[in-house]
């Protein structure tokens, strides 16, 4: 493929996402499954090449980037709370359906060797972050449980990896020793771990010194790549390398940027993620031709490895569903015994953590990197895929359904102290003391008045709002949809004074950021 029909190709897909994703929002479809089915539809298209992804080259484009954003905006006081449970998911639950699938491919298929049945349970055993987010941000789910999502994502691949390389390692040599999986485990995550603190500190430390905005946020997008290619050219993991970096970059931007570089990153950042979350899923449906193709067809995938499939994804399924249940038992188990430091989650929050178990693109790309002689390695494939297929499809499509129906509430030790009425007039009143003390000469005489009596109004209207946000809303909601109006007005009138050559286009834009400014600020104040 020459690089202009790659470019080509690489425009018809961004348009592609932009199509299928319109579809998803007039059909009320998650657009993952939307984009997902789009490009298995687009591989068969006459006149397409095949599309063959490069598994290493898949991981290091898309993985750090996404996996830095969600440790970007992660609630770090609420990750280490309840780290203890996103263990028990990231570690413990990938180990028990690495185990469970095993088992399962071993009675189907008895000629495949243990070291490929432990090899595939270790490729579909951990739920993907990409996919996993691409749900999160569309439904609403207790923090608890958003918290144990994100946490799991952000962390399982790690597990995963290491058994998968253990399991192939095994496979060629013959020789596994758990001990040495166990070494090499803590060994790649401290290792990540402290690859990660390096570069997040440094780029804590070295970020303001940039003096350019454009620098700044250039220096926040190349962080999550330099740490995870640093951390897997030392061969320790640059999953946790790159997670541990974006926690600590989350947590010092709100020093080290600027309001205008916050503003202009996060921007282009979501922008980014977005193209890239979407890319992702057309890569893997577009990888369905490729898949089908090198096991022979259609005709074989149905007749022979279809059911195998069906059973596998099922015993991956149920597995989550005993390890979440029989944790949360064991939580109720230790609560009896007077030990009540953790609470258990109940079975309808149980269930919905059970069921948000999607696999994504980890899953295809480790598959693709089997090696081409490793026994069952077409079969991995298969599964793989259909993996993929019904987790993202199903259980993507009617999670928000079951959210719903499960009508999940905070509990109260997840609450916060403050709410954010609170914290506004805590904030107003701060300020209003800074003003205070600013407001007055040497001698005693009033040189700010407005700005006094501004931030004082503000001060007392936030501490009346505060608690009673449902008495005040209606008339909040009123006061800012004028003031949106008044911003529309003034908008049209500065349009018109441009078109009619009446100021000039450096006074357009800095009247038109004005305005921007001025109605993000209303917009934000309303929700």
């Amino acid at each position: 493929m020459n690089p202009l029909t790659l470019f080509e190709l690489v425009i018809a897909m961004l348009l592609a996402i932009i199509a299928l994703h319109y579809v998803a929002h007039r059909l009320a479809l998650p657009p993952a499954a939307a984009l997902l089915g789009g490009g298995a539809l687009l591989a068969f298209l006459p006149g397409l090449p095949v599309i063959s992804l490069d598994p290493e080259l898949v991981l290091v484009i898309f993985l750090p980037p996404l996996l830095m954003d969600g440790a970007w905006f992660i609630a770090l006081r609420h990750l280490r709370r309840h780290m203890i449970g996103i263990a028990s998911l990231a570690v413990g639950a990938v180990i028990f359906t690495t185990i469970v699938v095993a088992l399962v491919a071993h009675a189907l298929l008895p000629a495949l060797p243990w070291a490929a049945c432990a090899a595939l349970g270790a490729i579909v055993s951990p739920p993907d972050a990409i996919s996993a987010r691409a749900v999160l941000q569309r439904v609403r789910l207790p923090r608890r449980l958003s918290i144990l999502l994100e946490g799991e994502s952000l962390f399982n691949d790690a597990s995963g990896l290491v058994l998968f390389r253990f399991a192939i390692a095994a496979g060629v040599t013959g020789t596994f020793s758990a001990v040495d999986a166990l070494q090499s485990f803590v060994v790649l995550a401290l290792g990540g771990a402290l690859v990660g603190m390096a570069i997040g500190g440094a780029w804590a430390l070295l970020v303001r010194r940039l003096g350019d905005e454009y620098l700044m946020i250039a220096a926040a997008c190349l962080a999550p790549w330099t740490s995870y290619l640093l951390a897997e050219m030392l061969h320790v993991s640059g999953v946790i390398a790159t997670v541990t970096t974006g926690l600590i970059c989350g947590w010092y931007q709100h020093v080290v940027f600027s309001a205008a570089v916050r503003m202009r990153g996060t921007s282009f950042w979501t922008v980014m993620i977005f193209l890239m979350e979407a890319s992702v899923f057309m890569l893997i449906g577009s990888s369905l031709r490729g898949v089908v193709e090198r096991v022979g067809g259609f005709g074989v995938v149905v007749d022979e490895m279809a059911i195998p499939v069906l059973l596998i994804l099922l015993a991956l399924t149920l597995s989550r569903f005993v390890w979440i249940f029989g944790s949360d038992l064991l939580i109720r188990l230790v609560r009896s015994a007077g030990i009540r430091r953790y609470a258990p989650l109940g079975a309808r929050s149980a269930t919905v953590l059970s069921w948000a178990g999607m696999r994504g693109v980890v899953t295809l790309a480790v598959a693709l990197s089997v090696p081409d002689e490793f026994p069952g390695r077409d079969f991995m494939l298969v599964t793989a895929f259909g993996v993929i297929l019904g987790t993202v499809l199903l259980q993507g499509m009617t999670l928000g359904r079951l959210i719903r129906w499960a009508d999940l509430r905070d509990p109260e030790t997840d609450v916060a102290r403050l709410a954010m009425s609170e914290a506004e007039a805590q904030m107003a009143e701060t300020q209003v003391r800074l003003i205070e003390s600013r407001a007055y000469d040497e001698q005693g005489n009033l040189v700010h008045p407005r700005l006094l009596e501004r931030y004082q109004r503000k001060a007392a209207m936030s501490a009346r709002y505060a608690g009673q946000e449902d008495q005040f809303a209606p008339l909040l909601h009123a006061h800012f949809d004028l003031i949106l109006e008044a911003i529309a007005a003034g908008r049209s009138e500065l349009i018109r004074l441009h078109r009619a050559g009446d100021i000039d286009e450096h006074t357009f834009q800095e009247l038109e950021r004005d305005l921007d400014l001025e109605e993000l600020s209303a917009l934000s104040a309303k929700s």
